[in-house]
């Protein structure tokens, strides 16, 4: 059975709390393990959450600041301690290929050779995912520091509908070699088209927006998502602090989604500022421009992907 979750491993912003750990998230994905911005403590936390360094497939970090990358040594060394035997892709800033290489090599370790890295430039950048089922595109940030976003999306496709098949006498293997092929010779001996027994179903797309300011590449990453996991590090009253240190508030964080026409909403990297008290105000923000799905996470939380609309 395919599973499409998001495992959040944890929720904290620079500075981890008794409560929310550094950054980290797995989207799992129909078998792929998509691991973003491994903070500091990541490898333990997979092990709370019951997931393991063999599910990942993809390493993917949005900038190099600490609480968004200073897990990659213990998730390299884990890879290689584990004998994974899959390719582990690796996404990251080019710009900091530097720091890439210091956390990648950051101690002594018996070294693997599973790991390739795929640096990201430019306003867009398509990533080579080597025939996974989905598409990977990063999209450039605004922070301080040289931030991307991620986008993962399925390719567009069909649904079927029983009733204009069964009207036209397709079944069985027809059905396949219709959907295969476009075109199939019915038993009675007319063209049936795939245009008359399907309508078209839009792929699955999930976003991933961390540290940023407003920006184009926030629009188009959040564009149609039916998920759209994004940073509210500061409640609307602290705005200014928001812009100063390249951040979003709840309230933006509401008005991306709207704009967007996103599907589910996941707000996380909340300011250790903040109390556990406090956590409503951001649902509450959030919600005075979304009418949404709100989900604010927590450490150890499992969001699934919103299940398909049916036609």
């Amino acid at each position: 059975m395919s599973v499409r979750e998001l495992l959040v491993l944890g929720s904290a912003s620079a500075v981890p709390t008794r409560h929310r750990n550094h950054n980290g998230y797995l989207l799992r994905w129909d078998g792929h393990g998509l691991l973003f911005d491994p903070g500091e403590g990541t490898q333990r936390q997979l092990t709370f959450g019951g997931a393991s360094a063999s599910e990942l497939t993809w390493i993917c970090v949005t900038h190099f600041h600490g609480d968004h990358c200073l897990g990659v040594p213990g998730i390299v060394q884990r890879i290689a301690r584990d004998g994974v035997r899959h390719r582990v892709d690796a996404a990251f800033p080019a710009s900091g290929a530097r720091f890439w290489e210091r956390l990648r090599h950051a101690s002594a370790f018996q070294d693997t050779t599973v790991i390739r890295e795929q640096p990201v430039s430019g306003d867009a950048f398509a990533l080579d995912t080597g025939g996974a089922p989905f598409a990977l595109t990063a999209r450039r940030l605004s922070h301080p520091v040289e931030s991307y976003g991620y986008r993962i999306a399925e390719p567009d496709g069909v649904t079927m509908l029983p009733a204009e098949l069964a009207a036209r006498g397709v079944q069985g293997p027809l059905v396949s070699a219709l959907r295969r092929d476009g075109r199939v010779t019915a038993p009675g001996g007319g063209t049936v088209t795939l245009a008359e027994c399907s309508v078209p179903r839009p792929g699955q797309k999930v976003a991933f927006v961390m540290d940023t300011r407003l920006c184009e590449g926030v629009e188009a990453l959040a564009d149609g998502a039916d998920m759209l996991v994004i940073e509210s590090t500061f409640l609307d009253a602290d705005a200014g602090l928001a812009a100063e240190h390249g951040h979003l508030t709840a309230g933006q964080a509401g008005k991306v989604a709207a704009g967007a026409g996103v599907r589910r909403l996941v707000l996380t990297h909340f300011s250790e500022r903040y109390r556990t008290e406090d956590e409503p105000l951001f649902v509450e923000q959030a919600a005075a421009a979304y009418g949404g799905e709100i989900v604010l996470v927590h450490d150890l939380d499992r969001v699934p992907v919103p299940k398909r609309q049916r036609p």
